[in-house]
């Protein structure tokens, strides 16, 4: 894999900013109602797909040393969106309850596609400032993801996902044979369950209880509830409907990438509650050039689970020798997981021969399985 120095002035860092497409899209979309309102979910998924089939793989990986001042212009976007994502929330809640040109079902779909874009760019956004140091990017995650209701996230995210992933510890690690439909309810719980015992955990340490004002699901619930007021202040009941489907929207979206991103991958026990360390075979990979700008590079997952403080722009991808590959970028594969049986039949052999690549030696996966009966056929 070449290593390739990074430009760091704005042309540049330029074609990251293309999310920022969504808001002209979801404009235009409401404003003209009616058949015009799937252009969102077209563009996000479909057009999106062929882009990539026409603009192939992107390869090169860039210089690791790149210091952080040397990438202002490529994080800058991470620190705009919030506040784009806020206004297009908000001022797409009110249109969508106060004006005449959508009917209600259109409204109601309309709010939806807008949380297409707080899911697919919002919490893909989150996810980047949330593992960043600075207390103002942390700020500004905390912010994207309370705008879905799903403040916890983070608290799971950072301290059981990283930490257990692969392992029957983590609940976001899809199970080989699971459906998606079986497995989003699960997270649904897992996750807020995992979050809050982690946080109960960390303040026990410190001989505070779990109710104690730093646990930061005080935080996470007073801004959640400040977000619902709003919309109710803007548009009554039900603007506070619509709120609330925009970030089921957005948390669908999010825990079908979360599905995809590990599914079937598992890494070795090594007894006593002990794993191997996490390494870039235990993500799918893919290199798929439009959708990894769209996306911040989120498709590179594997070196963003071995190297989880690397921001975006430097993150490396690896070829199959080193990570496994998924054939399509995330808008496909999300698609296809949304068909189970399909899902299955195309993944399912990806998998075993995942395992007979890295853990040949292992004869019984059960184990990791316990929940379901994941025998292969």
């Amino acid at each position: 894999m070449s290593q390739q120095a990074i430009r760091t002035d704005f042309i540049a860092a330029l074609p990251f900013w293309i999310s920022l497409v969504y808001v002209p899209i979801l404009a235009f979309a409401g404003w003209q109602g009616g058949v015009w309102l799937w252009l969102t979910p077209i563009y996000g998924w479909w057009a999106t797909s062929l882009i990539d089939f026409v603009a192939g793989l992107h390869t090169d990986n860039p210089d690791t040393e790149t210091p952080d001042e040397d990438l202002k212009w490529y994080t800058a976007i991470t620190l705009v969106w919030p506040f784009v994502q806020f206004l297009l929330v908000f001022g797409a809640l009110y249109y969508a309850a106060n004006t005449d040109r959508l009917t209600t079902a259109q409204a109601w779909l309309f709010i939806g596609t807008v949380g297409i874009a707080s899911g697919a760019i919002g919490i893909n956004y989150a996810h980047e400032l949330m593992h960043q140091r600075t207390k103002f990017e942390r700020f500004l995650g905390d912010f994207l993801m309370t705008m879905v209701l799903y403040g916890h996230f983070r608290s799971e995210h950072l301290l059981v996902h990283h930490r257990y992933v692969g392992t029957p510890r983590d609940p976001v690690t899809a199970l080989y044979n699971e459906g998606f439909y079986l497995f989003f309810p699960r997270v649904l719980r897992g996750c807020f369950k995992s979050a809050l015992g982690a946080e109960a955990a960390m303040l026990a340490r410190k001989n505070l209880p779990a109710t104690d004002f730093s646990n930061p699901f005080w935080k996470y619930a007073a801004w959640q509830l400040g977000f619902l007021i709003l919309a109710f202040v803007l548009s009554g009941w039900f603007g506070v409907g619509l709120f609330c489907v925009q970030a089921f929207v957005a948390i669908f979206q999010l825990e079908l990438v979360n599905y995809i991103e590990h599914y079937g991958l598992t890494r070795r026990h090594l007894g006593e509650g002990k794993y191997e360390h996490v390494l870039p075979r235990h993500s799918w990979n893919a290199a798929h050039r439009y959708s990894n700008l769209m996306l911040i590079n989120l498709q590179r997952h594997s070196d963003h689970h071995y190297k989880p403080n690397r921001r975006f722009p430097l993150l490396q991808t690896y070829d199959a020798d080193e990570a496994p590959q998924l054939p399509y970028s995330y808008p496909i594969m999300t698609i296809m997981a949304t068909f189970p049986p399909l899902w299955k039949r195309f993944m399912n052999p990806k998998v075993r021969a995942w395992r007979r690549k890295y853990y040949a030696d292992v004869e019984d996966w059960n184990p990791y399985n316990k929940a379901l009966n994941p025998q292969p056929p």
